[in-house]
């Protein structure tokens, strides 16, 4: 299997980090970046680290934002609250 882009900047490929979502061109998983800015660090600063740039940083955003407005989410109930 290619590489299949699925968004915008945004690849994944079985060959490259276990078919995980990574920026184009790079090997850099779409979960580090969020990771590292969650941890933290500027747009600037993970896109030096991991040369990358600010576009496929908001790329990455944008993919994990997609994601998320698109999950269901199913209540299980662990028992009644008193």
């Amino acid at each position: 299997m290619a590489a299949v882009e699925i968004a915008p900047r945004i690849v994944v490929d079985e060959k490259v980090c276990f078919g995980k979502p990574v920026i184009k061109g790079t090997r850099v998983p779409v979960y580090i970046v969020l990771a590292k800015l969650a941890g933290g660090m500027t747009m600037e600063q993970v896109a030096e680290e991991y040369g990358i740039t600010l576009e496929d940083i908001q790329a990455a955003l944008a993919y994990a934002a997609s994601v998320i407005a698109n999950e269901t989410i199913l209540p299980i109930s662990v028992g009644e609250k008193r």
